[in-house]
């Protein structure tokens, strides 16, 4: 599966209107939700924030008030076409003045989310767990080798030690002789 690793920006004038095409790894609704609130906050009035997303089997746009499928849609077939996941691109403009017609205003949003689609950052990504595991003391260096591989998002060192990690499936088979608690389901990049 593929995703993008960072956030990215592109910037176009066409006609007089400007353009800014935004791209984001999200993980759920809630991450859509924030990043259009933050989005507006940012570009406070513009004239349309146009977005498209991809979310396992959940593919949604909007055209934000652009006619019907000249903006939402040719952002989402841009994720599509890149073969996209757990992905967000929003298109926000500030109008120009110069109405640009259906066909060029489809192949301008279609345009910029292609731009803003950086072939150097997509990255592939695996179902993985966030996991907390707790040990022994004595089992430490056999967790960490398990573990070398993953990444370990926290260590607490009480009674026993707990490791708060993201991990492959088959990293969690290692694991099994300890206490674990399965967190969520997650993607994780692979290295």
């Amino acid at each position: 599966m593929l995703s993008i690793k960072t956030s990215q920006k592109y910037e176009e004038t066409v006609k007089n209107s400007k353009f800014i095409a935004l791209i984001f790894r999200v993980q759920n609704i809630d991450d859509i939700n924030n990043y259009l609130e933050k989005v507006k906050g940012q570009y406070p009035n513009a004239t349309h924030y146009c977005y498209g997303y991809i979310i396992d089997n959940i593919e949604r746009f909007s055209d934000d008030k652009e006619p019907a499928k000249t903006a939402g849609l040719p952002i989402l077939n841009q994720i599509k076409s890149h073969k996209l996941n757990y992905t967000l691109i929003i298109v926000v403009r500030y109008f120009g003045g110069i109405k640009l017609g259906t066909g060029l205003l489809t192949r301008t949003y279609s345009k910029l989310a292609k731009e803003v689609i950086k072939e150097d950052n997509i990255i592939s990504l695996a179902e993985g767990l966030d996991i907390s595991i707790s040990f022994n003391y004595n089992d430490i260096k056999d967790v960490d080798h398990i573990l070398s591989s993953s990444k370990i998002i926290s260590k607490d060192f009480n009674d026993r030690i707990t490791y708060r990690a993201y991990v492959e499936d088959n990293t969690l088979n290692k694991l099994s002789k300890y206490d674990i608690q399965i967190n969520n389901k997650i993607y994780i990049e692979k290295e």
